[in-house]
């Protein structure tokens, strides 16, 4: 019941014993396509689940928008953040206050980037809370309140300062203070009351969480926030929100969201997406290459059948059909069985790397290097179907100059010595 094109073509496919060199062409044509596929769908689910990890901790670690005052601090932020929360496609805002300080431990001394917050608005628009391994965040106000206040550090920053929960450190501001003898830095002792891991080691290695009050004194700021983090509904409409934030606050105030804070990450992480697709796609170009020698071989070793065909009435449509249908059947099999192997592998791409880690001794991603510590994958539908449309695409192509050479075959050039 198939049309005659496919029915011949499929029957091309499989090489008589004197063909046996045209049918191991043919094998390695399509695992040349299914190579070329699955490594596309593999590279693209990691080039996903990087700017996907990545996004994610960034936007678990920073707000998205932070709102700031030309010149100073925000002196009137209660009522700010009461403005902030009103205007359309805002869930909520926090104050804080931040600068760069010297850490010292017991085990040693390392620069970190203090922030004071206020535990419960800062719940409401970061992941600290549930990044932190030991302690709590509200820790920080019942500790203030005694004679050594609370900080929260990072657990790098932690094993680098050689402290633990409940341990003591003092924190050295730069920032001095004028004295006889000149300036004199800042020092404060403070109390580990809690240790997070947000994943990312250069936040866990850097950062530190103060109380709002216990900021405002040590840097001297009075009743002050240095800005104002904020959380939108849609963190992709976040610019708007952003421009919408300012107007509504007047001059003096300038807002920033994420994708412009961390435009030159994420614009790097599209761009190496990008090329990444273009050069795997050679691979499959290269396989295409097989299908035209593939199909070249056939119609030189078939021009006798070909020839009996025309005689028979075939037409030159006909004849191109025949070995179109037999190279896009060779880039179909090559494409779905790249597209099985590829998705079996982007879906299981932890476990592969965990059992390659333990059997090799290496880490593949190591923490102190990348701000991930682990392989991510994560496939994408639309990726999928772009890299499958590709791929048949290319080997369709692969299929036109054998097609219409074969085509163009004069019956009587080819009968005559038969």
């Amino acid at each position: 019941m198939l049309p005659y094109e496919l029915f011949i073509g499929l029957r091309y496919l499989k090489a008589k014993r004197k063909q046996t060199f045209i049918s191991i062409i043919t094998f390695f044509s399509i695992i040349g396509i299914m190579l070329g596929v699955m490594a596309l769908i593999v590279v693209l689910a990691v080039m996903d689940g990087f700017g996907h990890e990545i996004r994610e901790k960034i936007l678990g670690t920073n707000a998205h928008i932070v709102l700031s005052k030309y010149g100073s601090g925000i002196r009137d932020y209660r009522e700010v953040i009461r403005q902030v929360e009103g205007v359309p496609g805002v869930l909520a805002a926090a104050p804080f206050a931040s600068a760069q300080v010297m850490l010292s431990g017991t085990g040693g001394v390392a620069g970190a980037f203090v922030r004071g917050i206020d535990p419960p608005f800062e719940r409401k628009v970061s992941n600290l809370q549930k990044s932190i391994i030991e302690g709590d965040i509200g820790s920080l106000n019942r500790d203030a309140e005694g004679r050594v206040p609370g900080i929260i550090i990072g657990k790098e920053l932690a094993k680098n300062l050689g402290v633990f929960l409940d341990d003591s450190i003092t924190v050295i501001s730069p920032l001095g203070d004028i004295t006889p003898v000149g300036m004199a830095p800042r020092v404060k002792r403070f109390k580990v009351t809690g240790i997070f891991e947000f994943g990312m080691f250069d936040y866990d290695s850097t950062f530190a969480y103060i109380s709002l009050p216990s900021a405002q004194e040590f840097l001297r700021i009075g009743d002050a926030a240095t800005s104002i983090e904020i959380t939108v509904k849609d963190i992709y409409q976040a610019g708007a929100v952003a421009e919408r934030i300012e107007e509504h606050l007047g001059s003096g105030y300038y807002a920033k969201d994420w994708m412009t804070m961390f435009k030159k990450l994420f614009s790097a992480l599209k761009l190496e997406k990008l090329m990444m697709f273009i050069l795997l796609s050679l691979i499959v170009g290269v396989a295409a290459f097989n299908i035209i020698t593939t199909l070249i071989m056939v119609v030189m070793e078939k021009h006798r059948d070909i020839a009996i065909l025309k005689s028979m009435g075939a037409r030159r449509s006909s004849i191109m059909k025949v070995f179109v249908f037999e190279g896009f059947i060779v880039g179909l099999v090559g494409t779905f069985l790249g597209a099985v192997f590829g998705l079996l592998i982007a879906h299981n791409l932890g476990a592969i790397t965990g059992l390659l880690e333990r059997l090799l001794g290496f880490k593949a991603m190591p923490g102190d290097v990348y701000w991930i510590n682990q392989l991510p994958s994560r496939v994408d539908l639309l990726d999928v179907m772009i890299v499958i449309g590709v791929a048949m695409g290319i080997s369709l192509l692969a299929t036109i100059y054998p097609a219409w050479k074969a085509a163009s075959l004069d019956p009587t050039e080819a009968l005559r010595y038969e």
